[in-house]
């Protein structure tokens, strides 16, 4: 089960106040300091493999229910795989 995030009725008031900068300011912030510092200096390898239809389909479905980007979880899951 995934935990819930309650805000308080002045915390939404102050949010809906926010310009679009400062909206795309703070999602900047958030998304680098979710980045583990050695994974942000390393490159990325733009890749193409065959993957059956039906697979990929049910995977997309699957991450998009739990709310994660499906190349994301690929690569936590050759991560995992590896460390395994």
């Amino acid at each position: 089960m995934k935990p819930v995030q309650y805000f308080s009725d002045e915390y939404l008031a102050q949010s809906r106040k926010a310009s679009p900068k400062q909206i795309v300011e703070y999602l900047e912030q958030f998304r680098l300091m979710q980045q583990p510092a050695e994974k942000s200096a390393s490159k990325t390898k733009l890749i193409s493999m065959k993957v059956d239809e039906e697979l990929l389909a049910l995977f997309r479905s699957k991450c998009e229910i739990d709310g994660v980007r499906y190349q994301t979880q690929i690569k936590k899951l050759m991560t995992q795989w590896l460390s395994s």
